[in-house]
C-alpha cells in the first residue's frame, strides 16, 4: 500500500498554528477604517482630530502591552499647557468627569463605539452631555501632570476592552498593510 501524502498533515498543522497565533494581527486589522483626505496641518483622520490646540509634540507614545495584563502605556502624553482647552476628538457623549486616583478624568463615548479618555482634566461638560467634534470638554489641570516637569495631557482610546493607538486615529500611527477585502 502507497504511503500517504503527507500535504493534509502540513495544511492542518498551518492552520491551527495560524489560529493559535497572537490576537494582535486581527486587533491591527480592526483599527481605524482606510484614510481620508488630510487637513493642511495633516493631523486628522475620518472624524477625529487632536484633543489639544496645534502640533503637540508626543511627550510619550503609545506601548501596546504584549499581554492585556502586562505593563504598557494604553494612550499618548501630549504636551499642553496647565489650563489649556481639551476638545472631543470626534462626537459623542460625556460618559464620565470625575476624579480617579486624585486626577480628573473626562471620557467621551464617541458615536463609533470608541471611547476616549483625558488626564489630568478639569471637565467642563457634565456626564450625558453632547459633545461635537471640537467642542470644549475641560482643561489641562494645573499641577496634576503625571509629565513633570512638562505639563500634559494623557489621552487613552479603547474599543470594548482593548487599547488602541490614539494617534491613527490622527494619522500619526503606524500603517498597517491589511489584506485585500
Amino acid at each position: 500500500m502507497p504511503h500517504p501524502h503527507p500535504w493534509p498533515l502540513v495544511a492542518a498543522v498551518t492552520l491551527l498554528a495560524a489560529l493559535a497565533a497572537p490576537p494582535f494581527a486581527a486587533a491591527a486589522a480592526a483599527d481605524p477604517p482606510a484614510p481620508v483626505p488630510t487637513s493642511a496641518s495633516g493631523r486628522t483622520h475620518g472624524p477625529y482630530q487632536l484633543p489639544v490646540d496645534g502640533d503637540p509634540a508626543v511627550l510619550r507614545a503609545f506601548e501596546r502591552p504584549p499581554e492585556p495584563w502586562a505593563a504598557g502605556h494604553r494612550g499618548v502624553d501630549l504636551r499642553a499647557p496647565d489650563g489649556s482647552t481639551v476638545v472631543a476628538p470626534a462626537a459623542g457623549t460625556v460618559a464620565f468627569a470625575g476624579v480617579v486616583a486624585g486626577r480628573g478624568v473626562v471620557t467621551v463615548a464617541h458615536d463609533d463605539g470608541l471611547r476616549s479618555s483625558f488626564e489630568p482634566v478639569d471637565a467642563a461638560a457634565a456626564v450625558g452631555a453632547r459633545v461635537a467634534a471640537g467642542q470644549a470638554i475641560g482643561t489641562v489641570a494645573a499641577g496634576g501632570s503625571h509629565c513633570a516637569p512638562a505639563a500634559c495631557v494623557h489621552w487613552g482610546v479603547r474599543r470594548g476592552e482593548e487599547y488602541l493607538d490614539p494617534m491613527a486615529l490622527v494619522g500619526g500611527g503606524p500603517i498597517v498593510l491589511l489584506p485585500p477585502g
